[in-house]
Protein backbone atom coordinates (compact mmCIF):
# COMPACT_ATOMS: atom_id res chain seq x y z
CA UNK A 1 0.00 0.00 0.00
CA UNK A 2 2.80 2.75 0.65
CA UNK A 3 5.26 1.32 -1.19
CA UNK A 4 5.91 4.14 -3.66
CA UNK A 5 6.74 7.51 -2.76
CA UNK A 6 3.33 9.01 -4.46
CA UNK A 7 1.53 6.85 -1.83
CA UNK A 8 3.78 8.42 0.99
CA UNK A 9 4.04 11.82 0.61
CA UNK A 10 0.53 11.93 1.46
CA UNK A 11 0.25 9.95 4.55
CA UNK A 12 3.45 12.14 6.04
CA UNK A 13 1.07 15.25 5.41
CA UNK A 14 -1.68 13.58 6.47
CA UNK A 15 0.33 12.35 9.54
CA UNK A 16 1.75 15.97 10.16
CA UNK A 17 -1.20 17.65 9.90
CA UNK A 18 -2.70 15.18 12.97
CA UNK A 19 0.13 15.81 15.03
CA UNK A 20 0.24 19.74 14.14
CA UNK A 21 -3.51 19.34 15.63
CA UNK A 22 -2.70 17.66 18.81
CA UNK A 23 -0.11 19.54 19.55
CA UNK A 24 -1.10 23.60 18.60
CA UNK A 25 -5.03 23.06 17.98
CA UNK A 26 -7.97 23.56 20.47
CA UNK A 27 -10.69 20.87 21.34
CA UNK A 28 -12.44 21.35 18.08
CA UNK A 29 -9.03 20.85 15.77
CA UNK A 30 -7.96 17.82 18.46
CA UNK A 31 -11.35 15.92 17.81
CA UNK A 32 -11.40 16.45 14.35
CA UNK A 33 -7.65 15.70 14.01
CA UNK A 34 -9.11 12.37 15.89
CA UNK A 35 -11.64 11.96 13.98
CA UNK A 36 -9.51 12.26 11.17
CA UNK A 37 -6.66 9.64 12.23
CA UNK A 38 -9.50 6.89 13.45
CA UNK A 39 -11.43 7.16 9.87
CA UNK A 40 -8.12 6.98 8.14
CA UNK A 41 -6.90 3.41 10.18
CA UNK A 42 -10.64 2.10 9.68
CA UNK A 43 -10.89 2.82 6.26
CA UNK A 44 -6.84 1.17 5.56
CA UNK A 45 -8.15 -2.05 7.51
CA UNK A 46 -12.07 -2.40 6.10
CA UNK A 47 -10.92 -1.65 1.88
CA UNK A 48 -11.47 -4.31 -0.17
CA UNK A 49 -8.54 -4.10 -2.96
CA UNK A 50 -9.32 -6.86 -4.54
CA UNK A 51 -12.80 -5.37 -5.17
CA UNK A 52 -13.39 -3.33 -8.65
CA UNK A 53 -16.76 -2.75 -8.82
CA UNK A 54 -19.80 -1.90 -6.34
CA UNK A 55 -20.42 -0.29 -3.65
CA UNK A 56 -18.21 -1.01 -0.77
CA UNK A 57 -20.25 -0.79 2.33
CA UNK A 58 -17.66 -1.06 5.09
CA UNK A 59 -16.02 2.04 3.76
CA UNK A 60 -19.28 3.36 3.00
CA UNK A 61 -20.12 3.34 6.86
CA UNK A 62 -16.85 4.91 7.79
CA UNK A 63 -17.04 7.69 5.72
CA UNK A 64 -20.65 8.13 7.30
CA UNK A 65 -19.28 8.20 10.66
CA UNK A 66 -16.82 10.72 9.57
CA UNK A 67 -19.55 12.95 7.88
CA UNK A 68 -21.47 12.86 11.27
CA UNK A 69 -18.80 13.72 13.29
CA UNK A 70 -17.47 16.61 11.36
CA UNK A 71 -21.37 17.62 11.07
CA UNK A 72 -21.64 17.17 15.01
CA UNK A 73 -18.27 18.91 14.88
CA UNK A 74 -19.55 22.18 12.73
CA UNK A 75 -22.64 22.02 14.87
CA UNK A 76 -21.22 22.47 18.32
CA UNK A 77 -18.21 24.51 17.50
CA UNK A 78 -17.81 28.11 16.73
CA UNK A 79 -15.05 27.49 13.82
CA UNK A 80 -15.63 28.02 10.49
CA UNK A 81 -13.46 24.94 9.29
CA UNK A 82 -15.52 21.96 10.89
CA UNK A 83 -18.59 22.89 8.01
CA UNK A 84 -15.93 22.86 5.24
CA UNK A 85 -14.82 19.30 6.75
CA UNK A 86 -18.05 18.17 6.92
CA UNK A 87 -18.88 19.48 2.94
CA UNK A 88 -15.90 17.56 1.71
CA UNK A 89 -16.88 14.50 3.46
CA UNK A 90 -20.59 14.40 2.22
CA UNK A 91 -19.10 14.66 -1.39
CA UNK A 92 -16.86 11.39 -0.21
CA UNK A 93 -20.06 9.78 0.98
CA UNK A 94 -22.20 10.46 -2.49
CA UNK A 95 -19.20 9.38 -4.13
CA UNK A 96 -19.90 6.26 -2.56
CA UNK A 97 -23.77 6.12 -3.31
CA UNK A 98 -22.74 6.92 -6.72
CA UNK A 99 -21.94 3.37 -7.26
CA UNK A 100 -25.45 2.06 -6.45
CA UNK A 101 -27.04 3.91 -9.49
CA UNK A 102 -23.82 2.84 -12.08
CA UNK A 103 -21.81 -0.39 -10.35
CA UNK A 104 -19.54 0.28 -13.12
CA UNK A 105 -17.79 4.15 -12.65
CA UNK A 106 -14.57 4.84 -14.21
CA UNK A 107 -12.39 3.89 -10.76
CA UNK A 108 -9.74 6.48 -11.46
CA UNK A 109 -12.65 9.11 -11.07
CA UNK A 110 -14.12 7.37 -7.75
CA UNK A 111 -10.24 7.74 -6.60
CA UNK A 112 -9.71 11.58 -7.27
CA UNK A 113 -13.25 12.62 -6.32
CA UNK A 114 -12.34 10.77 -2.91
CA UNK A 115 -8.30 12.08 -2.42
CA UNK A 116 -9.26 15.30 -3.34
CA UNK A 117 -11.73 15.88 -0.77
CA UNK A 118 -9.64 14.16 1.83
CA UNK A 119 -6.52 16.38 0.40
CA UNK A 120 -9.22 19.23 1.40
CA UNK A 121 -10.60 18.00 4.78
CA UNK A 122 -6.72 18.35 5.60
CA UNK A 123 -5.80 21.82 4.27
CA UNK A 124 -9.44 22.33 6.32
CA UNK A 125 -8.14 21.42 9.22
CA UNK A 126 -4.82 22.72 8.83
CA UNK A 127 -6.47 26.53 8.57
CA UNK A 128 -8.45 25.79 11.60
CA UNK A 129 -5.21 24.91 13.79
CA UNK A 130 -3.27 27.93 12.36
CA UNK A 131 -6.37 29.89 13.49
CA UNK A 132 -6.85 28.57 16.69
CA UNK A 133 -2.78 28.73 17.31
CA UNK A 134 -2.91 32.36 16.34
CA UNK A 135 -5.59 33.49 18.45
CA UNK A 136 -3.88 32.55 21.73
CA UNK A 137 -0.80 33.98 20.47
CA UNK A 138 -3.13 36.47 20.43
CA UNK A 139 -4.76 36.53 23.73
CA UNK A 140 -0.96 35.63 25.16
CA UNK A 141 -1.91 32.21 26.21
CA UNK A 142 1.22 31.30 24.31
Amino acid sequence: MFDTLYSQIPVAIGVLVVTFAFLKGDEPERVGAGALAIGAMATLLLQEDARLYGLQWRLMIVESIMLAAYVALAWKSRRSWPVWAAALQSVVVMCHLLTTADPRPPLVAFYAVINLASYGILLALAIGVVQAWRERRALGLE
